[in-house]
């Protein structure tokens, strides 16, 4: 069953529901003020008592007293009967059989009360009430309930006929406007199965810009098929560039290695000069392919949070970085700072920056290092870079012109980036007229 005659049998049994429980208010109701009316219409004739009395005693003459006194005579629309007294329990000759309580009502001992009956084959709604000063007689005034069973038995057709009518064409309705309300989800379901049969995430889903839920729901996917085709043109972007950089050291230590084995071996005079680059080759593809597992690894969810201290990760980084041959000499200035993040991955892009400014420092040369209120800088004394290479320095795979003479994969600075955008942080770089200045900046942890 489609979604559309899902919401029509819905809308239809809604309403069904609904005008059933109004029939079934209505017409007890309806009953209930129709047996109200007769009540208080033979309540009326009691009052007038003495003129039913003088109407009946005048149809009994016209008679010629062929009509018993006791016996009930049409008034009308009505039944009266006159029972004298005193009136005792027992079979009336005419009319309903007079019981213990007739006898109570006759003796003032108990009310006049109200009672369904049949005469005649002919349902009434009789009324006994006292007569005279007790003890004294009955009266009974009694009137024909069949036009009110006719009505009500019209009222309850009607009701029948407009709960299943209105079902019907509550649910037609719906399923109308079902077609109509849900067709933004048509158009939505044919763009998914589009894409789904054709892979073409860019295939437009933009005409679904109402305010409703729907509309948000069309956006919504709009958004997720271009950031999905946004991740596979970086990932296939991410496999081209690392097969293109990954060649090189293959190519090189194939080389290497073809020519060890070829002639004497490593009795030849260039095998040591062969080996030393292979061994080169190697350690570069493995910085590279660690390189790679840290940008899986410090994806868009990180695995481990904590509150952490920026300075403390900071020394740490600059004591490991001092005890390496040649190190430059390092000033620091580091304000105790507190922020959220996962502790290895931090450390890992202080690490590259240190790395990065320690590649490109001059013999001698010193580099500074600040951390405070979230934010960590490393200034270097080296050559910096050109303002046209400032946009796209942390970019994956991206070298400068005077880098690409020197190792390293271009993957170092783009770990950064990562890691600091993945915790809520920026990225910079800033060209200096003697050296360059590299930082982030990360949300402090409220004190």
């Amino acid at each position: 069953m489609t979604l559309r005659a899902r919401v029509g049998l819905a809308g239809g049994v809604v309403v069904l529901l609904a005008l059933a429980v109004a029939s079934l208010v209505v017409y007890p109701a309806v009953r209930s003020i129709m047996r109200h009316q007769v009540d208080a219409s033979l309540m009326q004739s009691i009052g007038e008592g003495d003129s039913l009395a003088r109407q009946l005693k005048q149809k009994v003459a016209e008679s010629g007293d062929k009509i018993p006194i006791d016996e009930p005579v049409e008034l009308g629309s009505m039944l009266v009967q006159f029972v004298g007294g005193p009136v005792y329990p027992g079979s009336n000759r005419a009319f309903v059989e007079i019981t213990r309580r007739d006898a109570d009502v006759a003796n003032g001992t108990q009310p006049a009360y109200f009672q369904d009956t049949t005469y005649n084959g002919v349902e009434y709604r009789l009324l006994t009430s006292g007569m005279g000063k007790p003890p004294g007689g009955l009266m009974r005034v009694a009137q024909r309930q069949d036009d009110q069973a006719a009505i009500l038995a019209s009222l309850a057709a009607l009701l029948v006929a407009l709960t299943i009518g209105g079902g019907l064409v509550a649910a037609v309705t719906a399923r109308l406007a079902a077609r109509r309300v849900l067709r933004p989800v048509q158009q939505l379901t044919r763009a998914v199965e589009h894409i789904t049969a054709t892979h073409d995430l860019t295939a437009p889903v933009d005409h679904l810009t109402g305010r409703d839920e729907i509309g948000h729901l069309g956006q919504a996917f709009a958004a997720m098929t271009t950031a999905l085709d946004a991740s596979m043109r970086a990932q296939r972007q991410l496999v081209a560039d690392a097969s293109h950089e990954l060649r090189t050291p293959l190519t090189s230590l194939t080389t290497n290695l073809e020519l060890l084995a070829d002639g004497d071996g490593l009795r030849a005079p260039e095998a040591p000069a062969l080996v030393q680059d292979a061994i080169g080759q190697a350690r570069e593809l493995r910085s590279l392919i660690n390189n790679l597992v840290d940008l899986a690894r410090y994806g868009k969810n990180p695995a481990h949070t904590e509150d952490t201290r920026l300075d403390l990760v900071a020394k740490t980084v600059i004591a490991k970085a001092a005890t390496r041959t040649s190190a430059p000499r390092f000033t620091s200035a580091l304000t105790p700072c507190l922020v959220h993040v996962d502790p290895d991955a931090i450390e890992r892009a202080i690490a590259n920056l240190v790395d990065n400014a320690v590649k490109w420092s001059p013999p001698g040369g010193e580099i500074t290092i600040t951390v405070a209120d979230g934010q960590f800088s490393v200034t270097d004394e080296g050559p910096g870079i050109p303002t046209a290479d400032v946009p796209f320095v942390f970019d994956r795979f991206y070298r400068s012109t005077r880098a690409r003479s020197m190792p390293g994969s271009g993957l170092g600075l783009a770990i950064v980036r990562q890691v600091v955008e993945t915790h809520g942080g920026q990225v910079a770089a800033e060209p200096l007229d003697h050296g360059l200045r590299m930082r982030f900046h990360l949300p402090v942890v409220p004190d």
